[in-house]
C-alpha cells in the first residue's frame, strides 16, 4: 500500500489533465484517417509501427483502465471496448495490439503492489504484451521461480517493455496441486523469434518469446484462479474501483472480440462508399446498371448492418451488466461469467457474418489486396480462430450450463 500511495502522488503531478472518454473518442477519431491509410503497411510489415503506438499513448489510449495510482484513468472496460471498436474500423491489426496493450494495464493492476511498482515506477509509460497458454512448467527457487521455454502468439511484443508469460507453478505451501499463473517478465529477459506469417491479423506481430532460465520474483506471479474469479491482490488494493474485481475472462476477451466487430463496421462503411458509385460491367446481364439498384446488394447491406450493430450491442451490454454487478458490491457469478463468454463469441460470429455478406459481393475487384473489405473479412475470420472466440467450444459450454450439466471450458 505504501508503494501505491507514493506512486499515486507522482501520478497526480504527471496527470492533472486526464482526458474523459469522450475526449479520447475525439482524439482517436482524429487519428483514424492516418491509421487507415497505413493499414496495408501494417499488414505488410507484420507489426504496428511505434509511431502509431506513440500517437495512441499521447492520446491517452493506454490509460483507460490503468490504475489511477500510476497515472491511469481507472475507467470501465465497456468504455475501452467501445473505443476499440472504433479504432478497428481503421485497422484491425492496430486495434488488436492497442486493445490488448490497454487491457493489460488493467491486468497488471491485478498483481500485487510491488509488481505494479516494478513495471511502472521507472517507466510510467511501460506497456505489457502477453502469451496466455501455460505450456511451460515453472521451477520453484529461492524467492520466486525459474522459467524457460517458448511463448507463442505474443501480440504487439515489439511494442511492449514487459510480457505476461503464462506457466504452471509447482505445488507449494498451501497449494496442493500445480496451478497455472501469469508471470511478469521485462523485455531484457527474453528474445523475440519471428514466427508470425499469416493471412489474417497479419499486422499484430504475434511472434514468439524465448526465455532461458529467467528468474521471476514471487510477487510477479498472478494465479489464473485469482484473475478468473476476480479475487486478485489488485482488487483488494483498489477497493474504491470495483472494476478490478470483474473476472478476467469477462473483460479481456471482449477487447479481442471488439476487433472483429470494428472490422465489420469499417468494412460496411467502405462497402457503402464504393458500391454507391459503382456501375457493373454486366458481362452476361445488367450491364451499366448501378450496383446500388440490385436487391441482392441491398440485402447484403441490411444483413451486414444488422449483424455488426447487434454484435456491438451484445459486447457493450454484457460488460455493463458485469460492471453493474460489481458496482452493487456483488461478486460476478459463474453463470454471469459464462454469459460473458457466450456474448463475446457470438459477437464475433455476427461480425464474421457481416464481413462474409459484404466480401462475397465485391466481385473481381474485391480480390485486390488494396481493397479494405477483403482485409476486414480476413481479419474478422482470424479473430474467430482465437481459442477464446471459438463458437463451437463456447456455445457448447453455455449449453452445458443451461442444461444443468457441468460447464467445460474457459470462464
Amino acid at each position: 500500500m505504501i508503494v501505491v500511495e507514493r506512486e499515486a502522488g507522482a501520478a497526480a503531478q504527471r496527470g492533472v489533465d486526464r482526458p474523459s472518454v469522450e475526449n479520447l473518442r475525439t482524439r482517436i477519431a482524429g487519428l483514424a484517417a492516418s491509421i487507415k491509410a497505413r493499414a496495408a503497411q501494417v499488414e505488410t510489415e507484420r507489426r504496428v509501427p511505434m509511431d502509431i503506438i506513440d500517437a495512441l499513448r499521447d492520446a491517452g489510449y493506454f490509460d483507460v483502465v490503468k490504475p489511477r495510482a500510476f497515472g491511469g484513468l481507472e475507467g470501465d472496460f465497456s468504455a475501452l471496448v467501445d473505443l476499440n471498436i472504433d479504432l478497428a474500423k481503421s485497422c484491425a491489426s492496430t486495434a488488436w495490439v492497442a486493445g490488448l496493450l490497454a487491457a493489460h494495464q488493467w491486468l497488471v493492476g491485478s498483481f500485487p503492489a510491488q509488481a505494479q511498482h516494478d513495471v511502472w515506477a521507472a517507466n510510467p509509460n511501460a506497456l505489457v504484451c502477453g502469451s496466455y497458454a501455460p505450456v511451460c512448467q515453472a521451477q520453484a527457487t529461492d524467492g520466486g521461480y525459474l522459467i524457460s521455454g517458448r511463448w507463442s502468439f505474443a501480440s504487439g511484443c515489439e511494442c511492449a517493455q514487459w510480457s505476461l508469460c503464462a506457466a504452471v507453478l509447482p505445488a507449494e505451501g498451501d497449494r496442493e496441486k500445480p496451478a497455472p499463473a501469469f508471470l511478469l517478465v521485462p523485455e531484457t529477459d527474453y528474445t523475440i523469434e519471428d514466427t508470425w506469417h499469416v493471412i489474417g491479423l497479419a499486422g499484430t506481430g504475434s511472434k514468439t518469446l524465448v526465455l532461458d532460465k529467467v528468474f521471476v520474483p514471487a510477487h510477479r506471479a498472478l494465479l489464473f484462479s485469482e484473475t478468473t474469479s476476480g479475487e486478485t491482490p489488485g482488487a483488494r488494493l483498489y477497493r474504491h474501483h470495483p472494476g478490478f474485481s470483474i473476472p478476467m475472462l469477462s473483460t479481456i476477451p471482449s477487447c479481442l472480440a471488439s476487433v472483429a466487430v470494428g472490422a465489420a463496421q469499417g468494412a460496411l462503411e467502405d462497402y457503402l462508399e464504393r458500391t454507391a458509385r459503382r456501375v457493373t460491367r454486366g458481362a452476361v446481364a445488367g450491364g451499366q446498371n448501378s450496383m446500388a439498384e440490385f436487391a441482392t446488394i441491398q440485402l447484403r447491406v441490411a444483413e451486414a448492418t444488422a449483424s455488426a450493430e447487434a454484435a456491438r450491442r451484445v459486447l457493450i451490454a454484457d460488460l455493463r451488466d458485469r460492471e453493474a454487478t460489481v458496482n452493487a458490491g456483488e461478486a460476478v457469478s459463474v453463470e454471469e461469467r459464462i454469459k460473458s463468454r457466450l456474448g463475446q463469441a457470438f459477437a464475433v460470429s455476427l461480425a464474421i457474418r457481416a464481413t462474409e455478406a459484404l466480401n462475397a459481393s465485391t466481385g473481381g475487384q474485391g480480390l485486390d489486396l488494396a481493397n479494405p473489405i477483403q482485409r476486414a473479412w480476413r481479419d474478422a475470420n482470424a479473430v474467430g480462430r482465437h481459442i477464446s472466440m471459438n463458437w463451437d467450444t463456447v456455445g457448447t459450454m453455455y449449453g452445458q450450463m443451461a442444461l444443468g450439466l457441468e460447464p467445460k471450458g474457459q470462464y
